[in-house]
């Protein structure tokens, strides 16, 4: 069976948790997680660059002169793509979709098999539960410290760490929006991509237990 060690808000071991294995001791398979990865971040793309068809472009109603008998080339608008100014043939336009298509099973495997990496290199740490009686940020940071490895809150500080809580809690949250380099993520809104992008996961016991019954549910 899979334990993971459940510690208090002093840094403090208080006992082991019973872990699956179908969630959180998977064999991570790269290409798999590329593959989520690469829908997700192309489903998260907005498409901002358009350029105009001479039918687009301003102006360029009257033809220029007549059809024949001036010697020069025929013309019938100042907006051909032939002209200084006229539309773009070939530029990029803002209907292109980049949607890629993934299941929510595919999803959540994905999910699992990041949370299984982190757990291998015991870069998840998880609390009981956060008692903060007043919005300090100093408070929060101190007990960063004793959970963290080597956590020092200053410029030099690079690593990422995810906060992750299953209920709702101001106190936490406004002691830990103002920390360098942590993000403050529901439990229940954990995704990939995220976890990708940190370091560490400090995640209370009820909310690991949360992503745990929401991974195994969709196994059914």
């Amino acid at each position: 069976m899979l334990k993971i060690a459940v510690y208090n808000q002093e840094g403090e071991k208080i006992k082991e948790e019973n872990l699956s294995p179908k969630v959180f001791g998977l064999e991570v398979k790269p290409e798999f997680v590329h593959q989520v990865l690469t829908s997700i971040l192309a489903n998260h793309r907005h498409n901002y660059a358009h350029t105009k068809t001479k039918g687009e472009v301003r102006g360029g109603g009257k033809k220029p002169w007549k059809q024949k008998g001036t010697g020069r080339a025929r013309a019938g608008s100042i907006r051909s793509p032939l002209w200084h100014g006229g539309g773009t043939v070939f530029g990029p336009l803002n209907e292109r979709n980049y949607v890629q298509k993934v299941n929510k099973k595919a999803k959540e495997l994905a999910l699992c098999m990041s949370l299984s990496d982190k757990i291998k290199d015991n870069n998840i740490f998880v609390i009981d539960k956060i008692n903060l009686l007043e919005i300090k940020t100093k408070n929060f940071i101190q007990i960063l410290s004793k959970l963290i490895p080597n956590y020092k809150n200053n410029k030099k500080q690079t690593k990422k760490i995810i906060l992750s809580l299953l209920e709702k809690d101001l106190n936490i949250i406004k002691s830990a929006k103002n920390i360098r380099n942590l993000k403050i993520i529901p439990a229940t809104n954990l995704e990939m991509l995220e976890l990708l992008k940190s370091d560490y996961l400090l995640i209370t016991l009820d909310g690991l237990k949360k992503i745990e019954k929401r991974c195994l549910a969709k196994e059914k």
